[in-house]
């Protein structure tokens, strides 16, 4: 993978893009199906020949762009969507030091590849089954993510699935973050670029 500003760009945006279609769903019970489905069809691409591959086409990062361009500062609307970020972070960092969670979780996402041969992506057993992926190996890693939303959507188990394969897609971008080079550094002194070029991809998609 190339260590570049654009590749890390793409990483971040997809983790907030996670993050964010989380936040709608808890909040409202859904969200846009195509930012959903540019997130978990990321899960399942382990082989990529470059970052955008994963996501198949800047444009379906949109949600997440909008997010690195408006949110990643210090105001109060960044609060929790940074408190999500900083979790996510923390979580996959205590997954790539468990050789035994990474090989599990290379495999629970070989044996979902295969399940697509029988189900849409989008089909409420598949996003069941990305959510168990995420409950059986990346919850017990680490503090449980608090997901904040309206307690009535929260209680539905198709959100609670939801949120979960989400979470699970923002690991998988976070995962990708480290691959390109991503360091917490980029975060506190590379912001600034990172946001310039989150806005240029906009301009174009």
């Amino acid at each position: 993978m190339a260590h570049t500003l654009y590749d890390r760009t793409i990483a971040f945006a997809a983790i907030c893009q996670a993050v964010k279609l989380v936040q709608k769903v808890a909040r409202d019970g859904h969200c846009d199906d195509d930012a959903l489905e540019a997130c978990l069809n990321s899960i399942m691409v382990t082989d990529p020949s470059n970052t955008l591959e994963i996501y198949g086409q800047e444009s379906k990062l949109r949600l997440g762009l909008e997010a690195l361009v408006s949110e990643i500062d210090n105001t109060p609307s960044g609060n929790e969507l940074t408190r999500y970020l900083v979790s996510i972070m923390a979580l996959e960092r205590k997954l790539a030091s468990r050789r035994d969670s990474m090989a599990q979780l290379g495999d629970r996402i070989d044996t979902a590849k295969r399940q697509i041969e029988h189900f849409e992506l989008m089909e409420d057993q598949m996003i069941s089954n990305l959510a168990s992926i995420y409950l059986d190996i990346i919850s017990p890693l680490g503090p449980r993510i608090q997901v904040t939303g309206t307690p009535a959507h929260l209680q539905q188990q198709s959100v609670q699935h939801k949120v979960r394969a989400l979470l699970l897609a923002a690991i998988r971008a976070a995962v990708l973050w480290r691959q390109v080079g991503g360091k917490r550094r980029h975060l506190i002194f590379g912001r600034k670029q990172m946001v310039e070029q989150a806005k240029i991809l906009l301009a174009r998609s």
